[in-house]
């Protein structure tokens, strides 16, 4: 089964509906009106409704997978980056999440 995707409210708006129109499952933190909430808030979100998060955030989610490690917790997916442009952060990301699955992407955490 393809990667379900959450994108964080700090990556590109429009990165939601490109992927979608490229076949994935994928929805945008402001699309659901979670702005403001928590890096753990999105990340607890996204692990309820079994989606790999992408997200500019780096530091902070690092440090959210690494406290899961810790606390032997799983979750679906943590992909990070420093911010890009659209182009580039779309073409790194189809990059990254073709190779993997709902299975495969579990617990692990990829950098654009």
């Amino acid at each position: 089964m393809k990667i379900k995707i959450f994108v964080d409210e700090d990556v590109h708006l429009g990165l939601a509906p490109a992927l979608r129109k490229r076949g994935f499952d994928v929805i945008h933190a402001q699309e659901l009106d979670r702005k403001g909430r928590t890096d753990r808030e999105q990340l607890e979100w996204a692990l309820q409704e079994k989606r790999c998060i992408v997200s500019f955030n780096v530091k902070a989610f690092v440090s959210l997978h690494n406290q899961f490690v810790l606390e032997g917790r799983e979750h679906h997916g943590i992909i990070v980056s420093k911010q890009r442009p659209f182009g580039e952060t779309l073409q790194r990301l189809l990059k990254i999440i073709r190779p993997f699955d709902q299975e495969t992407i579990k617990n692990r955490i990829e950098f654009l």
